[in-house]
């Protein structure tokens, strides 16, 4: 984990969220904390638990992008899940355990891929041997002494003059391959049948507590070593084979064992929609309470340990950021265990024509830089000028104040109808230099200023 320091992390989510200081502070100093327990004395190391975060306000506001970029920051297992999906012990549904199996399975796949990538020069240089053995195999009565070899003393009578000419050869080829003059010749290349049976299989949640994993299962059932031949090109072959064998270099047993202590001390799991199962449910008779979900969710938030296919997994430290609108509720409504889980709350403001106009130019991924940068492909350059940035930004504010408040998201709708016309004349576009000004704007957006029901239909 990076131990950047808070100012350096808000300073790093600047360029890529406007506004919203207070939860960037707020998730900045959690996220340093994690730095400060990891040098605090071992005896109480394991006494500090992470401050989980309440994250308030209406969509489109900033919510998971924070979250998601806290995450890149610092290299982390960083999972979304939406709170909505989980259902309650007893019910067919999403067990609420799975979401720290798949932050485990994301923290494998980070730390395998980071292997593969060590280990990637030598898994190179295997695969081109193995290329060189299938462009010039060795002859027959060659392997034929390399079997004797392992049964008994064998003399070998192959004429000194014929494995000069072979080795020869054989640096001739790997030169060819070096220089790519053999990239496009086909080969035909072994590779592992992969292929599974197509069998669906509807599991009762927590089945991987009894140790159970179906694919291995169905996996075993198959014959081993199987194979395919495969007619592909030397570049291409050369590419499976690397990949092949950078898969067979990495020691497994390190990456799962590295990849739980990830999960477990720096994971991060963002819990979406979490408004969604405050309160109770109306009405008789069986339903799956949101009441009985929450309180499903303690345990994991508490500190508990999951079984996992690759092992237990603890999560007393994995960090927790819940986020909701809480317009129809209010976090008090949460069960009061589960309040005390989350003692940071933050309130997100709505967004204006002000945050507006900065989303639009001032990120690194500025939503103007990228049809910019589209249009750009097909030799189209377009350029907005300051009046027309913000009028498409006070049109964003007044569409959001009239209709359903989506915040940002409500630009990406608005940029879509302006540029139509552009995005889809661009490749038989005779003016390449395109000049978006107010009055473009304007007449763009004419008709769905002066009628509401259409610019609730169209936006």
């Amino acid at each position: 984990m990076s131990d950047l320091k808070p100012l350096e992390i808000v300073s790093e989510l600047d360029k890529y969220i406007i506004g919203q200081d207070r939860a960037k502070r707020s998730v900045a100093i959690a996220l340093r904390n994690r730095w400060r327990r990891r040098n605090v004395d071992a005896e109480l190391r394991e006494e500090i638990a992470p401050k989980n975060i309440i994250l308030i306000g209406p969509t489109g506001v900033g919510k998971t992008e924070i979250a998601r970029r806290l995450a890149r920051l610092t290299e982390s297992p960083f999972i979304k899940v939406e709170a909505s999906k989980f259902t309650e012990v007893g019910y067919v549904g999403r067990d609420v355990e799975s979401m720290v199996r798949d932050l485990l399975e994301l923290s494998i796949n980070m730390i395998k891929a980071r292997e593969q990538e060590t280990v990637k020069i030598k898994a190179r240089e295997i695969a081109e041997e193995r290329i060189l053995d299938i462009l010039l195999p060795e002859p027959k009565d060659r392997q034929n002494s390399n079997v004797h070899e392992l049964n008994e003393p064998h003399i070998d009578i192959k004429p000194v003059g014929e494995e000069k000419f072979t080795l020869s050869t054989r640096e001739k080829l790997r030169k060819m391959l070096h220089d790519g003059k053999l990239d496009n010749r086909y080969v035909d290349l072994e590779v592992p049948d992969r292929s599974m049976p197509m069998v669906e299989i509807f599991s009762g949640a927590g089945i991987e507590e009894m140790g159970i994993n179906f694919k291995d299962m169905l996996g075993g059932m198959m014959p081993k070593g199987s194979s395919k031949k495969r007619k592909v090109t030397v570049s291409e072959a050369l590419e499976i084979l690397a990949q092949e064998e950078a898969q067979r270099l990495v020691d497994m047993d390190k990456v799962v064992k590295e990849a739980i202590e990830k999960a477990e001390q720096s994971g991060i799991i963002f819990l979406d929609e979490i408004d969604k199962i405050t309160g109770k449910e109306g009405g008789s008779g069986p339903d799956v309470s949101r009441e009985g979900v929450q309180r499903d969710l303690l345990p994991i938030v508490e500190g508990s340990t999951v079984t996992t296919k690759h092992g237990p997994v603890k999560t007393d430290h994995i960090l927790f950021i819940a986020s909701g609108a809480f317009h129809m509720s209010k976090p008090s409504d949460l069960i009061p265990e589960l309040q005390g889980r989350f003692p940071i709350r933050v309130e997100l403001h709505s967004l204006g024509k002000k945050e507006f106009t900065r989303i639009l130019t001032e990120p690194k991924n500025a939503l103007l830089l990228q049809y910019i940068a589209l249009l750009r492909t097909e030799g189209v350059h377009v350029s907005f000028e300051e009046e027309a940035v913000e009028n498409i930004a006070q049109v964003a504010e007044d569409v959001n104040n009239h209709t359903e408040n989506i915040g940002a998201r409500r630009l990406h709708t608005l940029m879509e109808h302006l540029l139509e016309d552009i995005l889809f004349d661009a490749p038989d576009i005779e003016d390449k230099n395109i000049a978006i000004n107010k009055a473009y704007v304007d007449n763009k957006f004419k008709d769905i200023r002066e009628d509401e029901d259409l610019s609730r239909y169209i936006l």
